[in-house]
């Protein structure tokens, strides 16, 4: 499914750049549901990533019990008084107000992963920003 929404986020990238590094992972969701997170991930780091620029994407199971989705730009980063509200509804930064958008793709992630008794978490990297979802590994998934 990452490799399939990538292709599509891919067609509006402008000369961006995907890094996968994948594992399989199973997990019980609503494929729907997950594809439209990824999609909103993938789409906020082609939003905030400069020309030419490379995205980090990294699935893997955790110890834990947990598919963990990575997804790393190179923008100018998070600032550190935004981090706490990135996934508000309707939150834009100041810096992301002269941008396209409403402020909801990284709350529909959010709410999805909540509805998956999953989480969703933003770092602040430099360069860019490290947005990570977790969602529990089905019960049928190997150990990693």
């Amino acid at each position: 499914m990452v490799k399939r929404t990538r292709d599509l986020a891919t067609a509006r990238s402008r000369g961006i750049g995907f890094e996968l590094h994948l594992q399989e992972c199973l997990v019980l969701a609503d494929p729907d549901a997950v594809h439209r997170a990824i999609a909103n991930l993938l789409d906020n780091a082609v939003k905030w990533s400069p020309n030419g620029g490379t995205i980090r994407v990294e699935l893997r199971g955790t110890e834990d019990g947990h598919a963990e989705l990575g997804v790393r730009d190179q923008d100018p980063g998070i600032p550190p008084e935004d981090l706490p509200f990135v996934f508000d509804r309707f939150y834009r930064s100041p810096t992301a107000r002269a941008l396209p958008g409403s402020g909801l793709g990284l709350a529909i992630v959010r709410q999805i992963a909540e509805q998956h008794h999953g989480t969703v978490l933003a770092r602040a990297c430099s360069p860019g920003a490290h947005i990570l979802l977790r969602l529990p590994l089905s019960s049928h998934c190997p150990s990693p």
